[in-house]
């Protein structure tokens, strides 16, 4: 059973920052994309950032020059840096691991609270 880990939600002001990370195995760090996605009350799950095993990455046009999402092989583990957040970042926050070619896999995590709020 594959598990991601993730950490660091929390409440926030806005303008403020915070960083996310998702803890995963060595492998799936290598074979696939890891991303973030969000899911605010009443709306679909977003992609928020993605990045490949050679480290491209993608982001959703509204976080774009605010979030930064990077790998940290050494610990296994993807990070998501937001800055200049605003009441609508406010979601749950989803780790994802992502293999499309075979074996192909998808897996999520329990998903993180981030509350912007003053």
């Amino acid at each position: 059973q594959v598990q991601l880990v993730e950490s660091g939600g929390g409440l926030v002001q806005p303008g403020g920052s915070q960083r996310l990370s998702c803890a995963a195995s060595a492998y799936i760090l290598s074979a696939g994309a890891m991303g973030w996605y969000r899911q605010a009350p009443g709306k679909q799950r977003e992609m928020v950032a993605t990045i490949t095993s050679g480290g491209s990455t993608t982001y959703a046009d509204s976080v774009k020059g605010r979030f930064t999402i990077s790998r940290d092989n050494a610990k296994n583990t993807v990070h998501l840096q937001m800055n200049s957040l605003n009441f609508e970042d406010t979601a749950v926050y989803y780790c994802n691991a992502k293999r499309i070619m075979y074996p192909s896999y998808n897996y999520w995590g329990q998903g993180t609270q981030v509350t912007v709020s003053s």
